[in-house]
């Protein structure tokens, strides 16, 4: 009976083996592995956090349009996007370690590197200088040296300073022609009251629509044509210190602005659409004035880098005393898809 049971038992064995090989093989696999499926887990994303310059308003659409569509999450990125209580801070937490990438301004930028902050460019969402100089239409001031014994307002002292230095000896005159007066962030109001004659650091995309919505019409002086070195207006600054430990994230980052700017630039409508969809105050006129205007100043390729720009402006500091030495353009900035 022993021999009769043993050998039913191995029949049986070999019956089994044969179902088992005639089995496809996605089946056998699955057999395989279905104790294990519990245990699998979605890909790990990869947090981020990102600081703007200022609340949000149309400069920031790649980033919006970029988390509304995905675009983030698509390249394993977990996007916290974060506005500052004060403009001044993004850039200093990126140098503590506190924040991964801010938007700052390249100006403000070499002034930092300069006075130790360890933080670079790795990347640029709006392409040209949005500052201007702005008077009102109706002041009868048609060229800079118009502005001497003139009252300037200004919000942020230091590199408007600089800028404005350079724009007024373009025309023959000094800082010592005109009166200063800070009127904090109340450019507009400040010129349009005639508390000043002239506004300095005013965005040439809002200023201009917030004055003609309050019924008087600005003039704008573009300092890339008065004697200031050209720019990059909004940039992204890392650490420099860990930048190495984090490239391929701020890559895929930057590669996905680039999408997003893309698709903003072909599809202007719909995007001012998941623009104000991001939050309802900012459907307003004002930032859809500003939105068309902004439109042409949006980086095409993010992280492609123009060194002839940081090389210049450095230089350009240097010779007005603005920075004590030259720093070299890797110091600076660089380009995430070069080694």
């Amino acid at each position: 009976m022993r021999r009769i049971h043993r050998a039913a038992s191995v029949l049986l064995m070999s019956l089994a083996l044969m179902l088992a090989g005639s089995l496809p093989a996605q089946a056998q696999t699955a057999q395989e592995t279905s104790a294990g499926n519990d245990d699998l887990a979605p890909p790990q994303m990869i947090p981020l956090s990102v600081m703007l310059d200022w609340y949000v308003n149309p400069v920031h659409a790649p980033l919006i349009i970029a988390k509304q569509r995905g675009l983030f999450a698509k390249r394993g990125l977990d996007v916290d996007i974060q506005t500052p209580a004060d403009p001044s801070v993004p850039p200093k937490l990126v140098a503590a370690g506190r924040i991964d990438l801010a938007l700052s301004y390249q100006p403000q930028l070499h002034l930092q590197v300069d006075q130790g902050l360890p933080i670079v460019r790795v990347g640029t969402l709006i392409a040209t200088p949005l500052n201007a100089l702005m008077v009102r239409a109706d002041s009868g001031i048609s060229n800079l040296s118009q502005l001497k014994g003139k009252k300037v307002g200004y919000s942020v002292g230091g590199v408007e300073e600089v800028l404005l230095g350079a724009m007024l000896e373009h025309s023959g005159l000094s800082l010592d022609d005109v009166e200063m007066v800070n009127v904090n962030f109340s450019l507009t109001p400040a010129l349009i009251s005639e508390k000043v004659d002239a506004v300095t650091g005013a965005f040439r995309n809002f200023e201009p629509a917030q004055m003609q919505q309050e019924g008087v019409k600005g003039k704008a002086f573009y300092i890339e044509e008065e004697g200031v070195p050209t720019y990059d207006e909004l940039i992204f600054v890392a650490n420099r210190d860990t930048l190495d430990q984090h490239r391929d994230a701020y890559r895929r980052f930057m590669d996905a602005i680039g999408e997003a700017t893309s698709w903003i630039i072909n599809h202007p409508d719909d995007a001012w659409q998941q623009f104000i969809a991001y939050d309802d105050s900012l459907d307003t006129p004002l930032n859809h004035a500003a939105w068309e205007s902004t439109l042409p100043r949006f980086a095409l390729r993010p992280a492609a880098l123009d060194a002839k720009r940081y090389r210049d402006f450095e230089a350009f500091l240097l010779e007005r005393g603005a920075i004590k030495a030259q720093s070299p353009v890797s110091r600076l900035a660089v380009d995430l898809d070069n080694p």
